[in-house]
């Protein structure tokens, strides 16, 4: 059975990218535009990671961060920020939320599965 990732960005080009690259790596993709569209995509799912973008509408990646790890089903699922952002003080702020790692845009495909992996191991 195959992993399912959770892809949430408000760039329907990167959230293309994100699937195209975790598809071929053999996950099945859930995508949402932003966090409200992502708790709503994850009701009642088992999730193995989730991939999040931090500037978004309605709800950016810190709030869907601590929205999740609030959730007794998302407590210890990987959460990671994939953004532009490489500031340490918005690094610490995805920390504290409950990220469990950081990737820079523009991305590697390569590099992400080998994190993906790793996370969901």
């Amino acid at each position: 059975m195959s992993k399912i990732a959770l892809t949430v960005d408000d760039s329907k080009t990167m959230r293309d990218m994100v699937k195209y690259t975790l598809s071929q790596a053999g996950f099945t993709v859930i995508e949402a535009e932003d966090g409200k569209a992502a708790l709503v995509a994850v009701e009642g799912k088992k999730v193995d990671v989730v991939i999040t973008d931090l500037n978004m509408p309605n709800m950016n990646g810190i709030e869907l961060i601590r929205a999740l790890r609030a959730k007794s089903d998302f407590k210890f699922t990987p959460i990671l920020m994939l953004t532009t952002e490489a500031d340490d003080t918005k690094k610490n702020e995805g920390k504290s939320a409950g990220a469990t790692g950081w990737i820079v845009k523009p991305f590697q495909p390569e590099k992400l599965v080998q994190v993906v992996n790793k996370v969901c191991a």
